[in-house]
């Protein structure tokens, strides 16, 4: 006789909770990206200006938006200006760091996705 699956619905709405507390803080559709391009350059002097122009499609205003919810989240750096012209540097934090390897895992699903939806049968 087969037997029913033991369910732990406690645990399950803890993982839920979890995966819904990460989804909204990496969620968005930009943030990800940033914190990628932080951390594939976190020896270059990363500005504002820098990274608007890197990452193609990326407008100021949600740029703005998202590196200040990435930097409430402890994510990413952001150094004040010693400057002038006023010019604001950002960098990825250890903790920022730490979604590195969820990063390489969804490049390699993408590239894989890409790869069954494109390629020839």
């Amino acid at each position: 006789m087969i037997s029913k699956p033991i369910s732990d619905p406690p645990a399950c709405t803890a993982d839920l909770l979890a995966l819904q507390d990460s989804l909204e803080i990496i969620g968005g559709k930009w943030t990800l990206l940033i914190i990628h391009y932080l951390a594939t350059r976190e020896h270059e002097v990363n500005t504002f200006k820098k990274i608007e122009h890197d990452i193609p499609g990326l407008s100021a205003k949600v740029l703005s938006k998202e590196l200040k919810t990435l930097e409430t989240n402890r994510l990413i750096f952001r150094e004040p200006p010693h400057t002038k012209p006023v010019s604001v540097k950002y960098e990825i934090t250890p903790y920022g760091k730490s979604l590195q390897t969820i990063i390489t895992q969804l490049v390699n699903w993408g590239t894989n996705h890409r790869k069954t939806l494109f390629d020839k049968k």
